[in-house]
């Protein structure tokens, strides 16, 4: 009798996952803003940034951003080519103008567990902008993933703004 209860209890030990899933789940890129010197800036107009969704209406992505350093954007995992519109005001309404980035990427599913919500991860292999506000969008690390602390972009302003 011994035997079997040991057995059954090694048969639901083993039946029982420990599979952690993540707790930070969102996949975004981050944008790291820098003078050209590659020293961290802060900018003083605010910044929202707009997309198409599939129905192709626009959606708010960033919204009313100011003395910001660094900036966080969600990335689709439909498309191989995220276009975004940056918009730069300031408070006295002597400043309003747009840029467009658009980002090219690779997208592929990532799986952990049927416990844990679907993922697709990416790989960036280009990006483009307009240059209005924008002096440059530098790829600082190309594979977004979970991790949320991880610099993907740097982003330049010119320097009059």
């Amino acid at each position: 009798m011994k035997r079997v209860t040991y057995l059954l209890l090694g048969v639901l030990v083993a039946a029982c996952t420990s599979i952690d899933c993540p707790v930070e789940s969102n996949v975004a890129t981050l944008y790291q803003v820098c003078y050209s010197d590659g020293t961290e800036l802060k900018l003083s107009d605010t910044i929202t940034v707009t997309t198409k969704t599939a129905n192709d209406s626009d959606t708010i992505v960033y919204n009313k951003g100011i003395g910001i350093s660094s900036f966080s954007l969600p990335i689709s995992y439909k498309h191989p080519e995220d276009v975004l519109v940056f918009s730069f005001d300031n408070d006295n309404n002597s400043l309003h103008v747009s840029d467009t980035v658009w980002i090219k990427k690779d997208d592929y599913p990532h799986f952990e567990s049927v416990d844990c919500s679907a993922a697709f991860f990416h790989q960036i292999t280009d990006v483009r902008y307009t240059c209005n506000y924008i002096d440059s969008i530098v790829i600082k690390n190309p594979s977004v993933t979970y991790d949320s602390k991880t610099v993907h972009f740097y982003f330049y302003p010119k320097s009059c703004n």
